[in-house]
């Protein structure tokens, strides 16, 4: 099952500069699997030394943010867009 995952800016250099890329995975687990295999340092971006998701980073599966939902274990049906989206800070 093939997703398309939108790359904000502070990570496209990981990979290689695309806005998006096309990856496989039926969860959210596998798709972030999958694109740490084929672009290397996602991971340790998005989790944290447990597995679990870092709290300065938003992702998110057709626009629903994967808190509210099943969290990593989130559906990612074919044709559907991931985003990741860094948290904003500031006043």
């Amino acid at each position: 099952m093939s997703v398309t995952v939108r790359i904000p800016t502070t990570l496209r250099p990981l990979a290689g500069g695309a806005s998006t890329v096309q990856v496989a995975g039926s969860t959210l687990t596998e798709v972030i699997a999958n694109l740490e295999t084929a672009h290397p340092g996602f991971s340790d971006r998005l989790l944290d030394e447990s597995g679990a998701m870092r709290k300065f980073v938003n992702l998110f599966v057709a626009d629903d943010d994967v808190r509210y939902l099943d969290g990593l274990n989130t559906a990612t049906p074919e044709g559907t867009t991931v985003s990741i989206i860094p948290a904003v800070a500031g006043g």
